[in-house]
């Protein structure tokens, strides 16, 4: 240290000055300004980033909030339609049944009149054989009873006898 100082020269130091000055005054205006503003930009681009990133951020909050709400609407409609159609299927079942219920009833009714019917003509048709069969051997035993006119006198005396004048 001491040979710097004996060997300084004011020659020296002044152009060494000039020449810092000049290398300064280049350095700012070529080198440090387009530094300085890159920085900045650079600066500015990532505090907008983080803005943006923040912004995003709240918004995909609100949608996921949105998206939770939507999702409980959905659901409720959905219980809310489905016990709509349980309802509606549980009305049309009983609805079912009771018009079941309903024609059976009318069929059993029918079937009843219908064998009621058959059964009345069954009747009549076996009375009307009965009265033709009964005619049939009452004309049969008459014609042979009435073939002796003794037979015939002796009948009518004994059905006149039955009979009683007022």
């Amino acid at each position: 240290m001491d040979a710097l100082i004996h060997d300084f020269s004011f020659g020296l130091f002044f152009w060494l000055l000039i020449v810092l000055v000049i290398v300064v005054f280049l350095l700012g205006k070529f080198a440090w300004k387009p530094i300085i503003s890159a920085l900045d930009e650079r600066e500015q681009g990532i505090s907008d980033a983080l803005a943006s990133a923040e912004k995003a951020k709240l918004e995909m909050a609100r949608l996921t909030n949105e998206n939770e709400q939507l999702l409980k609407d959905a659901r409720v409609e959905r219980d809310a339609i489905l016990q709509e159609a349980k309802a509606l299927k549980d009305k049309i079942v009983a609805e079912a049944k009771e018009a079941a219920q309903t024609e059976g009833s009318k069929l059993i009714e029918n079937a009843k009149r219908e064998i009621e019917d058959q059964k009345l003509k069954a009747l009549a048709e076996v009375k009307n054989q009965v009265s033709s069969l009964s005619l049939d051997i009452a004309r049969k035993v008459l014609a042979k009873e009435f073939e002796d006119q003794g037979k015939q006198e002796a009948l009518v005396s004994d059905l006149l006898k039955d009979v009683k004048l007022n």
